[in-house]
């Protein structure tokens, strides 16, 4: 695979990513996709292993979702400014310290956007745990699932 189809396939799997954080857009398929791309363009075993691994893993994100609350910011009084500075902030914890900083950061991150909107840190931390228990869970979840797929793909094109 050349450089500006592995280029492609990355600026595919950010859209997915991204995706999570927009209500409608179905983020993990758009994951999904650009690992097939990738593994049927290169055809190793490793490349395989990444699909069949991102297949379940995604598989089992969507057997999961009923199980957690609603993603319905408007049904839940969520503003989707905050779930997406939440998402961002998860996205660059999970590359600052790996795969554990996500939910940190995605907490802190709508933390910060709560705090600055009502101006004191016990109301911050009130509306955060009540945006965590009805959209943020949800949300989570599938950026986590989806930014393990993109971490391992990343992984095996600089270390495989």
């Amino acid at each position: 695979m050349d450089v500006w189809q592995l280029v492609l396939v990355g600026l595919v799997m950010l859209l997915g990513v991204l995706g999570v954080l927009i209500p409608g857009v179905p983020g993990p398929a758009i994951v999904w996709a650009a690992v097939l791309w990738w593994a049927l363009s290169d055809t190793t075993a490793t490349a395989w292993a990444v699909l069949i691994a991102a297949t379940a893993l995604l598989l089992l994100d969507q057997a999961l979702r009923p199980l957690l609350p609603s993603r319905r910011t408007r049904e839940t009084g969520t503003r989707r400014r905050t779930l997406l500075a939440g998402g961002l902030a998860g996205i660059v914890g999970f590359f600052v310290v790996p795969v554990v900083g996500t939910a940190p950061a995605f907490v802190g991150g709508i933390y910060a956007v709560e705090r600055v909107r009502l101006g004191s840190h016990r109301d911050g931390w009130a509306s955060t745990r009540a945006v965590m228990r009805s959209a943020g869970v949800p949300v989570l979840v599938e950026l986590f699932c989806c930014l393990l797929v993109a971490g391992t793909w990343l992984g095996v094109l600089v270390w495989g």
